[in-house]
């Protein structure tokens, strides 16, 4: 086993080493809207939800050697955000919109993308994302060069086919999932396993058999 001391390495080496450790992250592709009204959205896989009571998501974003990124700075200036889960056919624009592009820029003209207004937050959406979650932000946390941003979920969007009751339908979602390096992953194959609480009665039965069988 090779051994790393994480004070041992160069520059940003520590965060490609765990990019290709921590794997395969999920995306959040953050669109965001600056003070002046300029609409920028940008991929991030350092991202999980926190919280389902009430319902929020947690997004980690680096710090530039200038400033912050311009989603970082959109988040502090208007207090809000919306996260989609991009599929398959939206990889090439999801990973393009992760480019430097100055502040005036938005990335979602730049790539042709269509965005629609969202219902309760300025920030506008990517229309042909099969989920979007509109966030206001609840608290922002510093970790080291890293801002941790969480944002209260006030409405989802779902494509109606993706969702029965509260289930969401992975397979025809066909999310992309973030590796090392400018790679990406499918799903692949669906592994279903017994709810815990079956699994976990399992073992205890074959135990009980065990010592019923001892006892004869």
């Amino acid at each position: 086993m090779q051994e790393i001391r994480p004070a041992d390495l160069p520059g940003d080496a520590a965060y490609k080493l765990l990019c290709g450790l921590v794997v395969p992250r999920p995306i959040a592709w953050v669109s965001t809207m600056s003070a002046d009204g300029v609409s920028n959205l940008a991929p991030f896989s350092c991202f999980t939800f926190v919280s389902h009571t009430p319902p929020m998501l947690g997004v980690s974003i680096g710090r530039r050697e200038n400033g912050l990124k311009d989603t970082a700075r959109n988040i502090h200036e208007t207090q809000a955000f919306v996260v989609h889960i991009g599929d398959e056919t939206l990889l090439d624009p999801l990973h393009r919109s992760g480019g430097e592009f100055p502040p005036e820029v938005s990335e979602a003209d730049l790539l042709g993308l269509e965005l629609v207004p969202s219902r309760l937050v300025a920030p506008l959406r990517v229309a042909k994302a099969p989920i979007a979650m509109e966030c206001r932000l609840h608290k922002v946390v510093d970790f080291g060069r890293n801002q941790f941003f969480a944002g209260e979920i006030h409405l989802f969007h779902i494509r109606e086919d993706l969702i029965t009751g509260t289930r969401i339908d992975a397979g025809r979602l066909r999310p992309v999932a973030r590796l090392g390096g400018p790679n990406y992953s499918t799903l692949g194959e669906i592994i279903g396993m017994a709810p815990q609480s079956e699994s976990r009665a399992e073992p205890a039965i074959a135990l009980n058999e065990h010592h019923q069988e001892a006892r004869r």
